[in-house]
């Protein structure tokens, strides 16, 4: 495979109609992505994918939508008003404020594990200026939330955030889904949602972004039970990656998270990584968070977040372990995963080596040629076929088949359907392979069932 760039990837995205710069029309939005046409049609299929996956064939998990804004006392019990925050530092001259650990990282400095003293003293060591060459003077703490107000009055009591998790939203209504359906331990929650950070300096296309989606779940359990189900909860995790989304474990880092760099109240985090052109970046992960933000959630709203086993008088917080899947991450890497390029009659070619049930368009039925109406009838009548089985249909009468088969190569098309002048009297169509670029004649009953029986993961 590859190792496609993050810029000739988003090249070929603008260009197909996956995603474009939000704000275009007014110069851009850093940090800010619009998805298009095929775009939209792949994150949905990922998604639905997720969902099937993960709560509708799973036993005990339940569905959620929370608010993207919440009371600001959420923040203040979750800790991310006090600590939701970046170490910046300041370009003397301009006054510009850079992320500490990108500057590290922009002039070969590995920042994991270092305190503020020793990221200082490498800016020291190797001379490290700003972007624009000026000397780095006082750093300070960044909140990344985006704060705003609620109602018409300004002020501390009407301001709050927007949402920078999805998990809080599920922490609030941990209750609300006992009191409703009493589920036994151990039950999840999971939910779909987008999420807001105030990056300082977004970058590497669409990985880091200001507003970005999470496919997660918090999964309730008794604290004596963690290490079993963190373990069946990481196999599915495996099995996500690697058997649904079809990525190659040589592309994925497996990293287990060390005590110095986890989060204070988990006793156990390990981090999926994707093999990008930037090198290795977390694309998700699963954490312990044990019983952390329930108590926190007790303590300042003065609610009782206790669970009573049932049949026994026995009650306990429950302790809660996270999967979390980065959307638009998990997205992107299934682009680099697909991309390829090769030659076909002497012609570069690139195309997107989707897995079938992930393409935008399953298939794009083509008529040889658009000027003759019984070959144009003929592909209308097994377009709408195809369609009303599939959906995800494409039809193109543009230019030369040539043309056409490197458009639908370039999206991820698994197969080409094409109508001709045989067609009419035998009944039967060519169909063309993506990956192989191999045709074959077929009646439409061998080909519509060829398709069909590919898509299905």
């Amino acid at each position: 495979m590859q190792k496609v760039s993050l810029e000739t990837l988003a090249s070929l995205c603008k260009r197909r109609g996956f995603i474009y710069q939000g704000s275009e029309l007014y110069g851009g939005m850093a940090g800010t992505w619009d998805y298009g046409p095929l775009g939209i049609a792949l994150k949905r299929n990922i998604v639905n994918l997720w969902w099937q996956t993960f709560v509708e064939d799973t036993d005990n998990v339940y569905g959620l939508d929370s608010t993207i804004i919440m009371n600001q006392k959420v923040w203040e019990a979750s800790g991310h008003v006090a600590t939701f925050s970046d170490q910046v530092i300041e370009d003397v001259i301009t006054k510009k404020q850079y992320r500490l650990d990108h500057l590290l990282e922009d002039n070969d400095v590995k920042s994991d594990g270092l305190t503020l003293e020793q990221m200082l003293q490498a800016i020291d060591d190797r001379s490290i200026k700003s972007p624009e060459g000026n000397n780095l003077g006082k750093v300070s703490n960044f909140n990344l939330m985006f704060k705003t107000n609620v109602g018409s009055e300004i002020g501390n009591a009407s301001t709050t955030y927007l949402r920078p998790e999805t998990a809080q939203g599920t922490f609030l209504n941990y209750k609300n889904i006992v009191d409703s359906f009493y589920p036994n331990l151990p039950f999840g929650i999971a939910q779909i949602g987008r999420n807001f950070r105030n990056e300082i300096s977004p970058r590497d296309y669409i990985f880091r972004s200001r507003e970005f989606e999470i496919m997660e779940f918090e999964y309730f359990i008794k604290p004596e039970n963690w290490e079993k189900n963190f373990d069946i909860l990481l196999k599915k995790t495996e099995d996500w990656y690697f058997n649904k989304l079809n990525l190659s474990k040589s592309n994925i880092r497996v990293k287990e998270i060390g005590a110095d760099d986890r989060a204070h109240y988990s006793k156990r985090t390990i981090d999926f990584e994707y093999n990008f052109s930037i090198g290795f970046k977390e694309i998700g992960g699963i954490a312990y968070r044990s019983d952390f933000d329930l108590n926190n959630h007790q303590k300042l709203s003065g609610k009782n977040m206790e669970y009573i086993i049932k049949g026994t008088t026995e009650r306990l917080v429950p302790h809660v372990i996270e999967p979390t899947f980065g959307l638009d991450r998990n997205f992107l890497a299934v682009l680099v995963e697909s991309y390829r390029e090769d030659e076909v009659n002497g012609e570069k070619r690139v195309y997107l080596s989707l897995p079938n049930h992930l393409a935008p368009i399953k298939v794009a039925v083509f008529p040889l040629l658009k000027n003759k109406p019984e070959i144009v009838n003929q592909a209308r009548k097994i377009y709408k076929h195809l369609k009303k089985e599939l959906k995800f249909v494409d039809w193109d009468d543009s230019g030369n088949i040539g043309k056409r088969y490197r458009k639908q190569d370039e999206i991820g098309t698994p197969f080409c359907v094409t109508i001709d002048y045989d067609s009419l009297s035998d009944n039967t169509v060519t169909i063309r392979d993506r990956d192989s670029t191999k045709q074959k004649r077929l009646s439409v009953d061998e080909a519509f069932e060829l398709i069909k029986s590919s898509i299905v993961l």
